[in-house]
């Protein structure tokens, strides 16, 4: 691991996780801002509010639009890293969130909704074409500092929802703009950085460009063994017909791989993550922790998360996969029914408000333990190359539908369920545990060989 290797890894990520994690948990604080610039525009504009329910259906759309937007994206970077390479592809994707927070800033200024809505679907498409790849041996480390981006954007939208900063009801179109900085240094400092060694001379063939961009990037002029070891790669890639995602489900030699992906990555966004970083603010006020408290325990939960992200990214390639992955999945299972528990005994038990906010921080500790970032390290290892871009597809379209999925149904499932609709998560987040611990094997280390022989 270099310096300019890391370096190029963590400017990515400050650019492209970090914002992801950013938009996950920026419409937490303003909810009742923008629930209340909905209802007074739909009165200016119709001569009447927006009841409860279609008000909800508003805001469940905005937050969980940026999903929707996330699956095209994710659908469209393969082709577009083809086309453009992976600075291009980033660089045009930074374009897009300065787009995005134009339309979210004047919305209220315009008066207009859709602005708002219009903006959240096109940060998540910019969520969906960001990715970056990283050498084999150091997937396990590498492949986890996104992870911990996504933590810091969730942090850094929580402290800057605070009434001292952003969290202010005249301030809320600046909140969800604040976006447009960290993709503009982005954009800004890109180009001190040369273009994938892999994508030089593996799609472009030009081998003098990946020759200097790997010793750019390695610190070295011997850089040979690693050029020899990608041209074998290119001529193996050109003898190889990759899958398409029809004839992967079909394959019933990788049928047990390609479960896994599906359990695992539906199972990460199905776990209840996305129902606490959307509706935090929400959570805490129906178990009576004070309006003004709640700003401030949610950035607890923030920080707590960001010190498990670090540990997980650190202690991956010590203990491995399936230990992190399972305890956490299970962390996550359990603090889901402490909340139920919590919030049924509240009445009697006022001081089960705070056993709530432990099970929240317990279910985002969890998560970020392993969960967070092992599915897309598994999706890797489960596979050949061949196979494995068709995995990608199966696996990021699961994990964006899902995430629509629960941070549009949520707010209804709380009305209808009440306290019970946390068991919902608690007996996913069970069942994908076992099924890890029946199933997939350990990967760390081995070759795809070793991991397919295992399966069979």
């Amino acid at each position: 691991l270099t310096f300019p290797l890391l370096s190029v890894t963590l400017l990515v990520s400050f650019g492209s996780s970090m914002l992801y994690g950013y938009n996950l948990a920026v419409v937490n604080s303003p909810a009742a801002h923008i629930k209340a610039f909905y209802n007074t525009t739909w009165a200016r504009r119709y001569g009447h509010g927006l009841a409860p329910g279609p008000l909800t259906l508003f805001y469940s759309l905005t937050v969980s639009i940026f999903a929707l937007g996330g699956l095209v994206g994710s659908l469209l970077v393969g082709l577009l890293v083809e086309r453009y390479g992976r600075n291009g592809t980033l660089s045009r994707s930074a374009l897009l969130i300065l787009l995005a927070g134009g339309f979210m800033g004047f919305s209220r200024e315009l008066g207009s909704p859709e602005m708002v809505i219009i903006g959240r679907s096109i940060t998540g498409l910019h969520s969906g074409r960001c990715c970056l790849g990283c050498r084999a041996n150091l997937r396990g480390f590498l492949g986890l500092v996104p992870s911990v981006f996504i933590c810091l954007g969730v942090f850094f939208a929580q402290v800057l929802g605070l009434p001292e900063l952003l969290g202010e009801g005249r301030f809320w179109p600046l909140f969800l703009s604040v976006v447009v900085v960290p993709a503009s240094l982005q954009l800004l400092l890109l180009h001190c950085f040369p273009e994938s060694p892999r994508y030089l001379l593996i799609e472009r063939n030009d081998v003098c460009g990946a020759t200097k961009a790997l010793r750019q990037f390695l610190g070295t002029p011997d850089v040979q063994d690693v050029i020899e070891e990608m041209k074998e790669e290119q001529r193996s890639l050109s003898s190889m017909e990759m899958v398409s995602v029809w004839q992967l489900l079909r394959d019933r030699s990788v049928r047990w791989q390609t479960l896994s992906v599906v359990v695992v990555n539906a199972g990460m966004q199905l776990s209840g993550i996305d129902a606490i970083w959307f509706y935090t603010t929400i959570i805490f006020e129906n178990t009576g922790i004070p309006v003004s408290q709640i700003p401030y325990t949610t950035v607890g939960t923030g920080a707590i998360e960001v010190v498990m992200g670090l540990i997980g990214c650190f202690t991956i390639e010590k203990l491995g996969r399936r230990p992190l992955i399972i305890t956490g999945f299970c962390t996550m299972g359990i603090c889901s029914a402490g909340i139920t528990v919590s919030l049924l005994l509240q009445t009697a038990l006022p001081w089960m408000r705070y056993v709530v906010v432990a099970c929240v921080v317990g279910i985002i500790a969890g998560f970020c333990m392993g969960p967070a970032g092992i599915p897309f390290l598994m999706t890797a290892e489960l596979f050949t190359q061949s196979h494995r871009p068709a995995a990608y597809i199966v696996g990021e379209s699961l994990n964006w539908l899902c995430n629509f999925t629960v941070g549009f149904i949520f707010p209804f499932l709380q009305m209808s369920a009440g306290a019970f609709c946390y068991l919902v998560f608690c007996g996913i987040c069970l069942l994908v545990a076992l099924y890890i611990y029946l199933v997939i094997p350990e990967t760390k280390n081995k070759t795809f060989m070793e991991i397919s022989h295992i399966f069979a």
